[in-house]
């Protein structure tokens, strides 16, 4: 007689396709009631043809299977499932060890077998024991094919792409044609389904993404997704970051394109020195050449990169041009500009396409920005800082021990980058708070004019910077504070955040919110230290007011 009672009840809420299934293996040989059930059971998983004649001996034929089940495609699988459920159950109850106690009062153990699973899984897709279905991965040319023994169940569970072509198919064997690349890793995308797990190089990301996507496996899609993410700092020979952000494009993958894009802006000045940069697309050049928030030396570093692409790509006029006009001459010192007039070829080809620009950029440089303002929009780009890591824009500041105390630093910048204020300097002083808590959610005072302390235990780090001295100079000019976090990824040190503010972080209410600076392996810690860079970019939108 079959014995069903520790088996889950059928999708109808009876038992009865356990007792079949059950009654299938005493048939074929094995005592369900045994341990030593299981090899046998791995070596006789039931083929759909199996399952068919089965069900027909129980009573079950054409129209009536239809009829009670609505698709037999579903049943078989649903069959192979119970089969599947009672060999994994009978592999793990070969090394139970104990059980919790059953009047739910005490504590209850956990007994876990999900290594033994895994591992069973995948000498099931090895050894291709039971397999009911082929899958012949052909590439355009034909000129590697490969051939893998599966299960169907496997693959449904897993892919609503993959159940409905084998619900669908009329052979033993699915023709599946991949690209090269991705059959090149199909074993790898396979193997996932059946062990959830696999291992991925920085060449292989896109393949199996593709794959993820095409048979809409959400978990490995999610996971490469994010692996990506995680080692857009890696070294590789010929760069990689900026052919996941044309993949991402493609795909639509809005949240990787961003990351790429963001990796991009960041660590710019490592990129112009890479050999990714020649290949990158017009279109990704015009967006990184559009932003304010490009880490770089200078906006003659940007120039001369952007040279260099144009020289090596030979682009149409259209792109060449629009690629110079985003270009921020105004933030180039005036003998800069002579000498790329003077000497740069490309310049010189598209003079006219720039020649406004380069006029208003002397313009700019001659003039104070409050008499510039009458005439001219400085609220532009052209008037724009990106985030310079010249000297003249500000300074690095490296902090020992960051949660020790309170510490304080000094630095100097230039006014402004017009040639009118260039020469004037401006000193700055900066005070970084390891644990400073906002007034708000402070504690009320325990005695009547008693100090509360500003740098308490459960606040957050902040950094203030103020100007050491007033002048009638800042007239019609505001100073917007940037401070770069730079952090270890891979080996490598990378600029991890970038947060504007006027005088405190606190304005931007998020300062390194993710940072554990108590604990000595975090990113954000580079020898015990904390890394920031601090500058400070002068803004001249508030004149536009003052317009005639």
């Amino acid at each position: 007689m079959a014995k069903s009672c520790f088996l889950p009840p059928g999708p109808d809420g009876t038992r009865e396709w356990t007792s079949y299934a059950l009654t299938f293996c005493e048939l074929g040989g094995a005592d369900v009631g045994s341990k030593t059930a299981a090899p046998h059971l791995i070596d006789n998983l039931p083929t759909p043809c199996l399952v068919h004649h089965f069900l027909q001996t129980e009573g079950w034929h054409g129209d009536e299977m239809t009829r009670r089940d609505g698709r037999f495609g579903q049943l078989l699988i649903r069959m192979q499932v119970l089969f599947l459920m009672l060999h994994l159950g009978f592999a793990a109850a070969g090394s139970m060890i104990g059980e919790g106690p059953l009047d739910g009062n005490g504590p209850a153990d956990t007994i876990s077998h999900s290594l033994m699973l895994v591992q069973r899984l995948e000498a099931l897709l090895l050894q291709g024991n039971g397999s009911d279905v082929s899958l012949r991965v052909e590439t355009p040319n034909a000129d590697d094919v490969k051939v893998i023994a599966v299960h169907s169940l496997v693959l449904s569970l897993h892919s609503p792409v993959f159940e409905e072509m084998l619900l669908l198919r009329n052979s033993s064997t699915l023709i599946l044609k991949e690209s090269s690349e991705c059959a090149a890793v199909f074993d790898k995308f396979i193997r996932y389904l059946y062990c959830g797990e696999l291992s991925v190089r920085l060449e292989q990301a896109i393949s199996l993404h593709k794959l993820a996507t095409k048979y809409q496996v959400l978990g490995l899609q999610q996971g490469i997704t994010q692996y990506m993410t995680l080692n857009l700092a890696r070294d590789s020979p010929s760069g990689h970051v900026a052919s996941w952000y044309e993949y991402a494009v493609q795909v639509g993958d809005v949240t990787l394109k961003e990351n790429c894009l963001q990796y991009l802006a960041w660590n710019l000045t490592s990129v112009l020195q890479s050999g990714e940069w020649a290949a990158i697309s017009s279109q990704l050049l015009m967006s990184l050449m559009q932003r304010s928030d490009l880490v770089l030396q200078s906006e003659m570093e940007l120039f001369a990169a952007l040279e260099a692409w144009i020289v090596q790509n030979d682009p149409d006029g259209l792109t060449a041009e629009n690629a110079l006009r985003a270009v921020r001459y105004a933030m180039m010192p005036p003998r800069e500009l002579f000498r790329l007039q003077t000497q740069s070829s490309i310049l010189a080809r598209y003079q006219e396409s720039v020649r406004d620009l380069l006029y208003m950029s002397y313009q700019f440089h001659s003039a104070s920005p409050m008499h510039m303002a009458k005439y001219f929009d400085v609220n532009c780009s052209l008037f724009v800082p990106r985030n310079y890591l010249s000297q003249l824009w500000g300074a690095s500041w490296v902090i020992s021990n960051p949660t020790r105390d309170d510490r304080s630093t000094s630095f100097q910048t230039q006014l402004g980058p017009s040639g009118h204020d260039a020469s004037k300097r401006v000193t700055w002083n900066a005070l970084f708070s390891p644990r400073w808590l906002p007034l708000s959610m402070r504690s009320m005072y325990t005695e009547t004019g008693a100090m509360q302390p500003t740098r308490v235990d459960g606040g957050r780090p902040r950094i203030i910077i103020t100007p050491a001295t007033s002048s009638a100079d800042f007239a019609g000019v505001s100073f917007q504070k940037t401070v770069l976090v730079m952090a270890q990824q891979r080996g490598k040190v990378v600029v991890k955040h970038v947060y504007n503010f006027h005088q405190s972080t606190e304005e931007n209410g998020n300062f390194l919110a993710e940072a554990d600076l108590y604990r000595r392996t975090s990113d954000y810690l580079i020898d015990s230290s904390l890394y920031l860079h601090i500058v400070v970019k002068p803004m001249y939108q508030s004149l536009v007011t003052t317009k005639n």
